[in-house]
């Protein structure tokens, strides 16, 4: 009995397209309804939930109907075909009623137009609004309207080198110096015409002389900005995003677009409605889709096949986050903002596209089905189907015999159902896990569906490189976790990825623009560890409390509470944003993880140690 490694990798291809078009949908959309539609964090956030909403009644539903259909193609592959089909192209039309939106907003979508941020100023000059922190302004209190047109994006800074580079603050008084360390708090910024000193805390601006001292001798901040000049072979000037710009203009603008929206939502309209056409078509093959490994696959080789297929749908997600680098709508974000995505959603969908045109070609359903069911039953793991007996053929004894022998079998079946009813402490433990797999998807699946819009309003920082680290890095900690787990228990392993996944949200807390991008990226790698520990121990427990013949129920309640947990997460994170501030994200999942620390302690049954794997490839067997 061996894995055929070909077949399980082309069915692989069903679950590689639904993974690519996932990454791209959770990315993407977030930032077309925050950016282009003005939406406040609780309403997208509320979008970005129907789609667990759905999966909660159309993946039973469908995957039911698939169980009944009989096409010459299989039970399952007329779904994968026509459901990819139809999400590829309502895909495509979500470009449209985007584009048509970015018309309504071209007035303001020009970044760092003067005219632009006239515009602004004139309409919500006098509205309250929030900064990322939170805090409550309006911009007549900050700008004169003159005043607020001359804000850019982009400022030339340079850091203090802890003093080592002095500088006078005074714009008459020629070259001097100052007390060592003395603005060790303030940067130097340049707007193109004029050097200023602003405080790193307040951001208060002042102009100072643009000729400095360095080490005693005079040094010209234009030579340095130029890189004529270099300060211990550094230049001394870089190009930051201006914090005054993420803080007023980005949510002012934002303000604005939300004000367009809401006197001609017809775009936003169109949208939603081809949005919840993307979804539906999506749902019509997320579960044909999973259902058709085990379909082709015998029992005790599922487990080998479920990792494969989990590995090709890794694949298309970081597929995904490659592209958004190439397409670089993950880098300056400030300046990409506005640009038209149909050139990224024409690539993913000619990558779905291409997957399905794989899949088609070459995996034949009903073949490897019928070879899987004649294996099982050579091996003797499954009986060859009992011919029903024919009434017209049978004596009054034989009637009377099957009846009896029908009354015995249920009469032992609810035998057997009272035997495998859990004890108090048992059904203790099965409910302490799911709350702990609610309360840990509460904290991570806000991160992943806020974190686009979150690392271009706070952080301006690539987000497709953090998400990408955090992939591979969980991919490379599945052999691992899985040998640990196997020595300590499931129920230690998972605390300490809960510890994991909470020291990097907490950290993250902390993380604003002008942070080192090399400690989100290192925090990110940490999650994708922490959240693969997680993840490889959280199922099989819930299972091991599960007995004969009723893994699927146990299964079901798994996945009812990771749902529950993902459909209201981004709606409940929405309004904690929206009241204080984007910077609210990280700390609002680091408690969700934290309390689901506590919970999974108080967890006493299923942690029976699991054997290890027989091959390595076992270890990556993760049901998301």
């Amino acid at each position: 009995m061996k894995l055929n490694y070909k077949r399980t990798l082309l069915v692989g291809f069903a679950f590689f397209l639904i993974c690519t078009f996932w990454q791209a949908y959770d990315t993407i959309i977030p930032k077309i309804l925050t950016d282009r539609f003005g939406m406040s964090q609780t309403l997208s956030g509320i979008i970005m939930a129907i789609d667990n909403v759905l999966a909660l009644f159309m993946l039973p539903f469908f995957g039911a109907l698939s169980d009944r259909c009989r096409s010459k193609r299989g039970k399952r592959t007329p779904f994968i075909f026509i459901g990819t089909v139809a999400a590829v192209v309502f895909f495509m039309l979500l470009t449209a009623a985007d584009a048509s939106q970015l018309k309504k907003i071209e007035s303001v979508s020009t970044i760092d137009d003067p005219g632009n941020l006239s515009a602004i100023y004139e309409k919500v000059a006098d509205d309250k609004i929030r900064t990322p922190e939170g805090d409550e302004f309006t911009l007549r209190s900050l700008y004169t309207g003159s005043g607020f047109s001359d804000i850019r994006s982009s400022v030339y800074e340079t850091a203090f080198a802890s003093g080592k580079i002095l500088y006078t603050k005074s714009g008459t008084d020629g070259p001097g110096t100052a007390e060592n360390g003395k603005y060790k708090n303030h940067f130097v910024t340049y707007d193109g015409e004029n050097f200023y000193l602003r405080d790193r805390k307040t951001l208060a601006d002042t102009p100072i002389n643009p000729v400095i001292t360095v080490d005693g001798k005079t040094v010209s901040l234009k030579a340095l900005f130029d890189g004529t000049a270099e300060y211990e072979g550094i230049p001394a000037f870089s190009q930051g995003t201006n914090a005054v710009y993420t803080n007023y203009v980005v949510p002012a603008r934002q303000a604005y677009i939300h004000q367009i929206t809401r006197n001609d939502p017809s775009s936003l309209i169109w949208f939603m409605i081809i949005l919840m056409m993307v979804l539906i078509s999506m749902s019509i093959f997320r579960s044909p889709a999973v259902a058709l490994m085990p379909d082709v696959t015998v029992k005790p080789l599922r487990s080998k096949a479920n990792a494969m297929i989990n590995l090709m749908g890794t694949v298309g997600g970081m597929t995904v986050l490659v592209l958004g680098m190439g397409f670089a709508f993950a880098n300056s974000a400030i300046k990409n903002t506005f640009r038209p995505y149909f050139g990224f959603f024409a690539v993913v969908s000619g990558i779905m596209l291409a997957a399905l045109a794989v899949f088609m070609l070459t995996v034949k359903e009903p073949q490897w089905n019928a070879d899987m069911l004649r294996e099982s039953q050579e091996l003797g793991l499954e009986e060859a189907p009992e011919p029903a007996p024919d009434p017209d053929s049978m004596t009054k004894e034989e009637i009377r015999a099957e009846k009896k022998r029908k009354k015995e079998k249920k009469r032992l079946e609810k035998e057997e159902k009272r035997k495998n009813r859990l004890s108090g402490p048992e059904l203790a433990s099965l409910l302490f896990i799911l709350l702990s797999v609610a309360l840990w998807y509460f904290g991570y699946n806000a991160v992943t569906s806020k974190y686009s819009v979150y690392a271009t309003n706070v952080l301006d920082l690539d987000y497709s490189t953090t998400l990408l680290i955090a992939n591979a890095a969980a991919v490379i900690s599945y052999i691992p976790v899985g040998i640990i787990s196997s020595k300590v228990g499931r129920k230690k392993t998972i605390l300490a990825g809960v510890v994991m996944l909470a020291v990097a949200f907490g950290v993250a807390c902390f993380m604003r623009v002008g942070s080192p991008a090399i400690v989100m990226n290192i925090m990110f790698a940490l999650a994708g560890i922490g959240w693969a520990t997680i993840n490889v121990n959280s199922f099989p427990m819930v299972v091991e409390l599960s007995r004969n013949g009723n893994i699927g129920k146990y299964t079901g309640y798994y996945y009812s509470a990771s749902m529950a947990a993902q459909a209201l997460t981004p709606f409940v994170s929405g309004i904690f944003m929206d009241r204080f501030g984007m910077t609210a994200l990280f700390p609002y999942a680091t408690v969700f993880v934290c309390l689901a620390f506590i919970t999974m302690m108080l967890v006493k049954h299923g942690d029976s140690k699991p054997e290890p794997a027989k091959s390595k490839l076992e270890a990556f067997d993760v049901d998301n």
